[in-house]
């Protein structure tokens, strides 16, 4: 939707609320809702949000040890800047559009660096200062519960029936009894600009999957976003639970978010070589080999909770090895389109709970390093993953943080003061987990200790 559309519509009566929304840490979109006549008038030059919108926690509390934000600093503004090549409407809600903002400095009106959004604009510009395009894609898997979000919270979050009882990996019968949640999802993304290809069961009861077609890193970031708060509000209005939670049951299959890429030049693929047996350029086999050493740099990016690490378990198709292979969904690192001019990386470490702008930076990061270092790609592996004898994906989030405290590559990428900012977001995830008594403890221990 542009502008002038906006503006007709407005004119006309059949808009009447616009959302003026950030991209957070978690990747949830938070904001305002402007009634459409002022936002036409004068707030989509800019509107403005307390600073601590990036620098909290999923509970949306206030904790220390950021510096960018603090109460001795008084919790100041940042200015939020309208992209207005992002406006779209909002089928799903009535008389409803929605634009995304860029997070400025409030005195300077420079990007926030740590902000999402501009972690990987920075990582898009480099590739384009060395004469490339990322295109991107993301898979988005979820599970659909019986229950809305306020029973099940009622309840203790206990009461977790899916909506449907067994396994549906591509299950039409199965998938026709959440027809009713799904069919409005994918024609409301498609009505709002979002080129969905399709649906699917996953390989779980009640478990989804939604794809969106590739596209610029940027757009494939904000369609991501914006598909998956739909999913949650369309459920929501439907009266069931969506859930992006990695790993909400330790028996039943976690949900990923698996992360296609590719490199274009001039609109060919670099990645492609029609000569090389697997039909990937040497361009292609040092981002790939920059993304094999980078990973556990890069991994708090892809898993960025203490419930993230639950997925990584043997035999669930998420991966344990930092390790590639042609076709193979036990890699962490999938060879797609071998052969052909669809070429590509499916990184399969991600899980259903990652901000999208933040992982594909820090892979964009981690690919540019392995072509300016000229990496050389160790052959492919064959067989299972799983039983490999390469280096481990970090399998905690301490360990991640440690990775990503300890990475030159991502100050480097990012800046040190970012690296710092997002490491204390962990820290404060891990600080929060180690207070809590779990249910697992007093069962196991109550009486056996």
């Amino acid at each position: 939707m542009t502008f002038e559309e906006l503006k007709a519509q407005v004119d006309a009566g059949q808009i009447d609320t616009v959302l003026a929304c950030l991209v957070d840490m978690q990747g949830r979109l938070m904001g305002k809702r402007f009634h459409a006549a002022h936002f036409i008038n004068s707030a989509w030059e800019e509107t403005h949000c307390c600073n601590y919108l990036l620098a909290t926690d999923l509970e949306m509390t206030t904790p220390e040890g950021f510096d960018a934000t603090s109460w001795e600093k008084g919790y100041g503004d940042y200015v939020m800047k309208p992209d207005l090549a992002t406006l779209r409407p909002v089928p799903w809600l009535e008389g409803t559009a929605m634009v995304i903002c860029d997070v400025l400095d409030h005195d300077t009106h420079a990007e926030v660096p740590h902000s999402p959004r501009a972690m990987l604009k920075k990582q898009v510009a480099r590739l384009a200062d060395m004469g490339f395009e990322a295109l991107m894609a993301t898979e988005l898997e979820f599970f659909l519960f019986e229950k809305s979000f306020d029973e099940i919270r009622k309840s203790g979050w206990r009461d977790l029936a899916t909506l449907s009882g067994y396994n549906e990996d591509y299950h039409i019968l199965q998938t026709s009894r959440e027809e009713h949640v799904m069919r409005p999802i994918r024609n409301g993304l498609y009505a709002a600009g979002i080129p969905v290809e399709n649906t699917k069961g996953e390989a779980e009861a009640g478990q989804e999957e939604l794809n969106i077609r590739y596209a610029p890193a940027m757009d494939t970031a904000e369609y991501h976003t914006i598909a998956k708060h739909a999913v949650k509000e369309i459920a929501d209005i439907k009266g069931h639970a969506a859930s992006f939670l990695a790993k909400y049951r330790h028996d039943r299959v976690g949900s990923s978010s698996h992360v296609h890429q590719s490199l274009w030049k001039d609109g060919k693929p670099a990645f492609y070589d029609a000569d090389d047996a697997l039909g990937m350029s040497a361009l292609m086999k040092s981002y790939m080999a920059g993304l094999l050493k980078y990973a556990p740099d890069m991994t708090y990016f892809l898993a960025p909770y203490i419930n993230s690490y639950k997925r990584f378990q043997k035999g669930t198709f998420a991966p344990t090895r930092i390790i590639w292979s042609v076709d193979n969904r036990t890699a962490g690192f999938r060879l797609c389109g071998e052969g052909s001019k669809a070429v590509r990386v499916e990184c399969r470490i991600g899980g259903s709970d990652l901000n999208p702008y933040l992982a594909m930076a820090a892979q964009l990061a981690a690919g540019i390093k392995g072509i300016e270092e000229g990496l050389e790609l160790q052959p492919p592996h064959k067989g299972d993953a799983y039983a490999g004898d390469t280096g481990m994906i970090p399998g905690s989030l301490p360990a991640a943080r440690e990775a990503l405290m300890g990475s030159e590559l991502m100050r480097d990428a990012f800046g040190a003061d970012v690296v710092k900012h997002h490491a204390r977001a962990a820290e404060v995830e891990i600080e929060d987990f180690e207070r809590i008594v779990t249910d697992y403890e007093v069962a196991r221990g109550f009486e056996k200790a």
